[in-house]
Parts: structure tokens; sequence; C-alpha cells
């Protein structure tokens, strides 16, 4: 899909409205506890200023569904916009209307605008025409750097699209790239890691990953999930024992299209759900009927290390086992130091979304060693589904 970057636009002297994803995490003082969205969209609106730009900036902060909710206003993130940005950041008290006209008509060279939670309007969710038209209004130029947001099809990422100039922003960009390296046009083999709790949550995802990569790691309790469909007994653990004839269709449908899906052959059982649980390692056909499988085994490891090595691309959402617990992220940390060195070396291009993913990630200190993170939720796994997402389509 092609789509227009910054660099493709001339913003000299227009007013450029900007939509991002600020929707951070703000402590009972008001202050902002994690900047990282923030941070990545400093990039955006340091090179509009030197383009010549005026960026106002358009955002949702929670889910006040279209209601005026105080405690919901972005007013609260304006200082740390203005840290990160080093430059004033105005606050418009609406997003539309008078109040937003003015504040863009007295936004100064070298100045940012900050307009207020656009759901704060019902007709924004609703993607309503007027509405849309009345963010347009505001500007010259539309930039989409919320990806994260790309799969709402709402007036701020779909809407405006139609009714300006517009391209992405530079995380969006680097976002599509990213993607588009790793399952669009992908150097194989391709690997996909898929973990977490439930296949139901996943269903959409595997059932285009058999068909688009040569090896499918699954963990997790979705693996147990896949076991129960071969026979296997899995004990206590969780387990969609009713979605065992989707499972085998799944795994039906990975012979066809000659995708090897690579399950646990030996697991890490214990009786109790907490950190240093007494625990040892059994085939993963061996799962006593009083255990819970919380990781895959050292056979398993071993195996999902080698078929990373031989990878040159892979994409991951979700972790192989309970990492948060103490000694159960084994699986998940030795398959990550493989994915960063064989991404070190210049051999793997490598990509992951989701928050379990991403915590994992952090939690192994790989962050900086992975081709890309992205920073989005759903819009990552839609985007992993196959499915169109509007906010991008919008662009193209």
């Amino acid at each position: 899909m092609a789509w227009k970057t910054l660099d493709d636009m001339d913003l000299a002297g227009k007013t450029v409205l900007t939509r991002v994803d600020i929707n951070v995490p703000v402590d009972d003082e008001g202050n902002v506890t994690d900047t990282t969205r923030i941070d990545r969209i400093v990039p955006t609106v340091k090179d509009i200023l030197a383009k010549g730009g005026k960026p106002v900036l358009m955002a949702h902060f929670g889910r006040p569904k279209g209601q005026v909710v105080p405690e919901m206003s972005l007013k609260v993130v304006a200082p740390a916009l203005e840290k990160a940005f080093g430059t004033p950041v105005n606050f418009a008290e609406d997003c539309i209307g008078a109040p937003a006209k003015t504040a863009v008509a007295e936004l100064g060279a070298g100045e940012v605008l900050l307009l207020e939670n656009t759901r704060f309007h019902k007709e924004e969710t609703d993607n309503d025409a007027s509405f849309a038209a009345s963010l347009a209004a505001l500007g010259d130029v539309y930039v989409n750097d919320a990806f994260s947001a790309a799969h709402r099809a709402h007036a701020s990422t779909e809407g405006i699209a139609r009714l300006l100039p517009a391209c992405a922003g530079r995380l969006m960009a680097e976002e599509l790239s990213a993607l588009e390296a790793a399952l669009g046009a992908p150097t194989r083999p391709v690997v996909a890691v898929v973990g977490g709790a439930k296949v139901s949550t996943k269903l959409d995802l595997l059932n285009n990953l058999v068909t688009k990569v040569d090896h499918l790691v699954i963990g997790g309790g979705m693996a147990n999930t896949f076991l129960a469909a071969k026979g296997v007994d899995v004990g206590k653990s969780l387990c969609e024992h009713d979605l065992a004839d989707t499972a085998r269709m799944i795994l039906e449908s990975a012979e066809k299209a000659n995708c090897e899906i690579v399950l646990p052959t030996d697991v890490v059982v214990a009786r109790e759900f907490k950190a240093n649980a007494a625990n040892e390692v059994v085939a993963a056909d061996a799962c006593p009927p009083d255990a819970m499988i919380f990781d895959a085994g050292p056979d398993s490891i071993a195996y999902i290390k080698k078929v990373v090595a031989g990878a040159r691309t892979l994409i991951m959402n979700g972790p192989l086992g309970v990492f948060e617990l103490e000694p159960f992220g084994k699986g998940t940390f030795e398959m990550l130091d493989e994915i960063a060195a064989q991404t070190d070396a210049g051999n793997l291009v490598s990509v992951a979304g989701g928050g379990d993913t991403v915590a994992a990630i952090n939690a192994a200190g790989k962050a900086g060693n992975f081709t890309y993170i992205s920073t989005a939720g759903g819009a990552f796994l839609e985007w992993m589904e196959g499915k169109e997402l509007p906010g991008v389509a919008a662009l193209s």
C-alpha cells in the first residue's frame, strides 16, 4: 500500500492537524507516569515545526463515551508534551468550534496546540461527516501519527483524511514499513510466535498466519488447547476444551499450507499458581492430572531457538509461558535471547507488539534488540489478522 509521508508535503505556513496517541497513564497528582507514547511522536512534531508548519494535535484520552468528563481532559498531558517537545504547548478547551478556531488563530510560530479530547463528542466515534468537517476546517493538512488508533474508523482517524491533503507521520510510517517488512513482503523463512491465554481471542490471527508464515510457534495457555485437541491430557492447565475442533481445523489448515506448527514437546508443571512454586519438567503428554503447565520445557526451548536461528523474519505476539512468575519465564527469556542475538547479528528482522509481549521484552531487557516494537495493541493484532485498518486505508 502506498502512502505519503511528511517528506511529500509542503507544510510551510500551514496549520497541520496531527492525530496522535497520547492516551498515557497519569497518577493521582496529574503526573504522566509513562511517557513512551509521547516520546515516540516527538520526531513528527519537530519535523512539522522544522518545515514551517504549525502542529495542532488531536487525540483521545480514556473512554468518556461522548460526554465531557473533566478527569479525562487532555490538559493534564500538556506539561509532559512541553517537556518532550522543548517548545510551548497551548491548549484549546474544545476540539471544534470557537475555542478551537480561536486557539488555532492565535498559534505562533514554533508553538504547538493541543485540542481537547476528541471523544468528548459522540460524533467522533460515530465518524460523523459534519464533525470530521468541523475538525478539517481548523487546518490545511492532515497527518496521522496514531497507528494504535488506526483500526478505528473515527472522525479524527478516517473521516478527516478524506477532506484534507493527508500523509503518515514519522511514527506511523515507521510502523507501516516495519509491518510490511514482517508480513507484507518478508524475507523467508518467516516465523510467528503467538502466545497468550486463550485461542478464542486469536482465532482470526492464527487462521491468517498459517497461510503467511513457515513456522508458527504457539505458547502459553493457547498451546494447551492445541495439545488437548491432539488428545493430550493437560491436567488442570488453562485450556479451552470446547475449541478442540477449531484447533484441529487450524492444524489441518497449517498442514495444507506447509506451515509447521510448533507446540511444546516437554513442559514445566506445578501445582500452585505462584512464584517459585515447586515444579518439574515432564513430557508434554505426561502432565500429572493435578498439575498445571506453566512454561515450555528445555527440549522445546532448544527446538524453538533452532527455528528462530534459521529464520530471516520473525513476528511476535505473546509469551511462551507465565513469564511474570519465577521460574516460569525461562522459555520466553531464552527465546528472546536468541531473537536478540540473531537481530543484532543482522540475520533477522524482528517485529513485536501487544501488551504482554512488550512487558516480556522489557522484563528480559531486550527492547533495544528488536528491529521494531509496536506501541499499538488492537491495531497491531488486527493487522496481523490480515484486516484492513480504516485509518491506514484512508491515507492511501
